[in-house]
């Protein structure tokens, strides 16, 4: 029984450490450029609204399609890296 109660401690400690990181890395800088470029599949210098929607599908999709809409500034059909950092900077000045 004591082994049981010991396991069982443990395991609620190793939870609350990881929810503890999580919460941690929820606090770190985003590295919009980093983003960018992972999300820029061909290596064109710019996202294509397939590139930017990615693998969302249904309402997160259509809602991410809208979002490319208003970042496009230029409606040039795509994402300049300073037309995606505007639109991440305004996503983190929302969320606070």
């Amino acid at each position: 029984m004591r082994n049981w109660m010991t396991i069982v401690a443990a395991a609620v400690v190793l939870v609350g450490a990881a929810n503890f990181v999580k919460a941690e890395d929820a606090k770190k800088p985003v590295d919009v450029e980093a983003v960018f470029k992972h999300k820029d599949t061909n290596g064109d210098g710019k996202l294509s609204v397939e590139e930017f929607v990615g693998k969302l599908t249904g309402e997160k999709a259509d809602k991410a399609k809208e979002r490319f809409t208003k970042l496009d500034k230029d409606g040039d059909g795509s994402l300049s890296l300073d037309e995606f950092k505007a639109g991440m900077e305004h996503a983190k000045k929302a969320e606070k």
